[in-house]
């Protein structure tokens, strides 16, 4: 069982990178974070992948106040997610007529939902921006939408004053998500039984979930 909870993880991170490169090359907004990510990237110079493994860490670095631990598959995300995101741009071509960048779009969409039911329904711990989401909820008692649509929020104008794409993609990004990956996660959820820790896991997957329905995701 945990050869095909890894192996999905695994898979799940890599179809995830690949469908942050879509977004890239559609060119017609990508979501919140990634409006950041790309944002930093051009004004540093660093690749895509670089600044989105970057990032990862550092909001790791927020875990520690808010007593938040890591699983394998954190550390995981962190790491993979950036590194299929540049493969992906380099191997993946840009579009110079709207129907391709909107076909590529919503591919993009599409496969970022399958992904992410994947990672998630594999348990194996939260990717760093839902972990931070689920914990500062925890912490603060404010409700999980509303922190993530505060965190989003802030990280989509900050990327924006960076000069990230904003869009179309941002907005059928934060409106397609959250009920794809609900409709998806049973399909890709490993059944096993449940002790508490893979309880507490499980709770923190349904509420990124939650906040992926959001507006703001």
């Amino acid at each position: 069982m945990m050869t095909r909870r890894l192996l999905q993880l695994l898979i799940g991170l890599a179809l995830y990178g690949v469908s942050l490169a879509m977004v890239i090359r559609a060119s017609l907004g990508t979501a919140p974070w990634d409006v950041f990510h790309q944002g930093l990237a051009g004004r540093t110079g660093l690749s895509l992948g670089t600044v989105v493994i970057i990032v990862s860490f550092l909001v790791l670095l927020l875990w520690i106040p808010l007593r938040q631990w890591p699983g394998v598959g954190t550390v995981c995300n962190a790491v993979l997610v950036g590194v299929f995101a540049d493969v992906g741009l380099a191997l993946i071509p840009r579009f110079s007529h709207l129907g391709g960048q909107a076909a590529l779009l919503v591919g993009a969409v599409l496969l970022n939902g399958v992904a992410s039911a994947m990672y998630i329904g594999a348990r194996l711990g939260p990717g760093a921006r839902d972990g931070l989401m689920t914990g500062l909820a925890r912490r603060t008692g404010w409700p999980v939408r509303g922190a993530r649509t505060g965190i989003e929020v802030v990280v989509l104008g900050a990327g924006w004053l960076l000069g990230g794409s904003v869009g179309v993609g941002t907005v059928l990004y934060a409106l397609a998500i959250g009920p794809l990956v609900q409709l998806l996660l049973p399909r890709f959820t490993v059944p096993e039984p449940r002790s508490a820790g893979e309880g507490e896991a499980r709770a923190e997957a349904e509420a990124a979930v939650a906040g992926a329905s959001t507006p703001a995701s």
